[in-house]
């Protein structure tokens, strides 16, 4: 009887609600689907089919749908009373608050870190109103961790991406894996890390090799940056942003994108859908993600900032924090943790290829006329025939080769550049050490 009166109560509630202004395009529902049980169940089967859910048992849907439920009641009870931002269902509206807390925003990077490195803007004094790095190509894809509490590697990577774009002018999307998989002494891959010593780790390795290289698997596994080619970015050291300073963040996001750190795991993150999203957060980092931008909306000044949630949350993967708030911390701790890679120079040119190791069976057999050759699987030279024999009793042999003079014509100029990216090599290992 009293699930029956709170699901009465419930659709009462979403059937006379009425959200003016309200972008239902953004939320993933309708108050239209809410008017009924059976409307409901609608909307969920056509959420579950969209986003792959199948369940093992009829027992194990019935308690998604409710779980899906409420939380459908929690987004639109926000929502009718919306002003900056709103919240919608997305992949994570059938997991409990604890669920998604856990599995998505658990790491844990509130580690006290005093600044480290300089802050190199820090004689700015001009700054635009506005920048977003990802209308002038900075800003790679929008990526998904998945269940890996990865997050530190992907805004690695973003920073990296960003300051490799400023300087080179392409933009290459960069490794999670190769970091999760091998930055291990003092990150713990899937279960988090901390971005600062992810850049000190590429800085003194030589660089990052792209994604299509070394692909993103979702799990930690073993380190295969050696078995690869060289890697294609580098960086040469990292900077921190003064702490508790949102007019230094800005000077840095203003020269390219940063790594920050935010508290992510509230319950309006799960289902921030578009908008300033001004709602409570507290300072207990626990996400790392990449502030790629900042403006000003109807009077509201906001930090853009990429996640890596995948596209379809957010907006477009993306979120808007309020900027400029009275805590010295900002909004949900991002200034509590900002850090950016330093990139002064090009990427290392590619080394050549190693030359073919020669076999030793390649020059054969030299026979005793010195004008003529055997293969080695054919060693004997009968002069006779002019045939060459696998052995004695080999009536058929195969034809014998003249001999050429030998020419170095096509190996010098490959020894002479082998010989000069050696030396170039060494000395780019050492300035980049």
């Amino acid at each position: 009887m009293a699930a029956i009166l709170k699901t009465a109560i419930l659709l009462m509630s979403f059937g006379f609600a009425c959200v003016a202004g309200l972008d239902f395009s953004k939320t993933g529902y309708d108050p239209k689907d809410l008017e009924s049980e059976g409307t409901l169940k609608a909307l969920y089967d056509s959420w579950a089919t969209k986003h792959g859910r199948l369940h093992e048992s009829p027992g194990a849907k019935e308690t998604r749908y409710s779980i899906f439920k409420d939380n459908l009641e929690y987004i639109h009870e926000h929502n009718k009373k919306a002003r900056d931002y709103v919240l919608g269902l997305n992949q994570f509206a059938d997991l409990t608050h604890d669920e998604f807390k856990s599995q998505y925003a658990g790491t844990k990077l509130n580690r006290r870190r005093e600044e480290r490195r300089p802050f190199t803007y820090a004689d700015v004094t001009l700054v635009p109103d506005s920048i977003d790095w990802r209308s002038l190509g900075a800003v790679s894809e929008v990526k998904n961790q998945g269940s890996c509490g990865g997050c530190w590697a992907f805004s690695t990577t973003g920073a990296i991406e960003g300051i490799n774009q400023i300087v080179t002018g392409e933009l290459v999307s960069l490794s999670e894996q190769e970091l999760i998989d091998c930055d291990t002494e003092s990150e713990q891959g899937c279960n988090g890390g901390i971005m600062d010593d992810a850049f000190d780790y590429v800085a003194d390795n030589g660089g990052l090799h792209n994604e299509s290289a070394y692909p993103y698997q979702e799990v930690q596994g073993t380190c295969m940056r050696d078995s690869l080619d060289g890697p294609v970015v580098t960086i040469h050291s990292a900077a921190d942003v003064t702490r508790k300073n949102e007019l230094n963040l800005q000077k840095a996001v203003a020269n390219q994108p940063v790594s920050v750190a935010i508290e992510a795991g509230g319950k309006p993150f799960q289902f921030y859908s578009g908008g300033v999203f001004t709602g409570d957060c507290g300072t207990e980092l626990d996400h790392g993600v990449l502030a790629v931008g900042y403006g000003t909306d109807a009077g509201t000044d906001y930090w853009i900032v990429k996640n890596s949630w995948g596209p379809e949350w957010g907006e477009s993967g993306f979120i808007r924090l309020e900027r400029n708030i009275d805590a010295k911390e900002g909004k949900c701790g991002i200034t509590l943790g900002a850090s950016y890679p330093v990139k002064t120079g090009p990427n290392p040119s590619p080394r050549p290829p190693s030359p073919p190791a020669p076999r030793p069976d390649d020059s054969g057999v030299c026979c005793h006329d010195q004008q003529h050759c055997c293969p080695y699987d054919k060693p004997i030279c009968d002069l006779d025939t002019n045939r060459c024999l696998a052995s004695t009793r080999d009536r058929f042999g195969v034809a014998m080769l003249e001999q050429t003079p030998a020419t170095w014509r096509s190996v010098k100029p490959y020894q002479k550049q082998f010989s000069t990216d050696s030396t170039l090599d060494e000395k780019e290992s050492r300035s980049y050490a």
